[in-house]
């Protein structure tokens, strides 16, 4: 009597545990089996493989006809420049070679570096090679006037494509800047934009086919 009250009592015991869902199941034979259970920490979201959560970014690239002569790998790539603050970026592209050499002798360096967001209107070589070269030599010995001309290239704040359509900003020299066209068309007080919305880590650049003088 005493053996089939504890068989009884074994077999409660295990009917209840299937019931309550106590990590285990029976398998065909009778046998109790082990059930797997995933532990999640309260609050926590599942996520899976095929929803991972990302956050997209997109950098606008540059555009222009002289783009291609930027490298594509190094200290002059796109990818480079756009860690670097504006005049050593600068610095780094072999097309903008005498516009930092100009930059430096009037003392800007460190102010365009240092600074938070511009716009620079960046003449190439080719357009200081179009400058007589007396009247050139005349303007980087002279501080002042090539610190006048310079800021005349700079813009407070940084202009995409779109914001740059139709605009008349103020350049750092007082003077305002005429634009004209829009989408990768541009020109600056005539100046033709060769290679647009080069990004550094202050300042969005536009290298122009001319040297641009300020209103006297």
């Amino acid at each position: 009597m005493k053996r089939m009250f504890l068989l009884a009592g074994a077999l409660a015991t295990v009917t209840a545990t299937a019931a309550c869902g106590g990590g285990s199941s029976m398998n065909s034979n009778g046998a109790a089996e082990p059930v797997a259970v995933t532990e999640t920490s309260p609050g926590a979201t599942p996520t899976t493989e095929s929803s991972p959560m990302t956050s997209p970014m997109t950098t606008a690239s540059p555009f222009g006809t002289a783009c291609a002569a930027i490298p594509s790998s190094g200290p002059g790539s796109s990818q480079a420049m756009a860690g670097d603050p504006v005049v050593t970026a600068a610095s780094n592209n072999p097309q903008l070679s005498t516009f930092v050499e100009a930059v430096k002798k009037a003392g800007l360096a460190d102010t365009l570096n240092s600074s938070k967001a511009l716009t620079v209107f960046a003449p190439d070589n080719e357009a200081f090679a179009a400058v007589p070269r007396e009247q050139l030599d005349k303007i980087l010995a002279n501080k002042q006037e090539l610190t006048k001309i310079l800021k005349y290239h700079v813009v407070d704040g940084r202009l995409t494509p779109e914001q740059l359509e139709a605009s008349q900003p103020v350049s750092l020299e007082g003077g305002k800047l005429h634009v004209k066209g829009s989408g990768q068309d541009f020109t600056v007080n005539g100046a033709k934009v060769v290679c647009g919305n080069i990004q550094t880590s202050n300042a969005t650049v536009y290298m122009i086919d001319k040297v641009l003088m300020p209103p006297s």
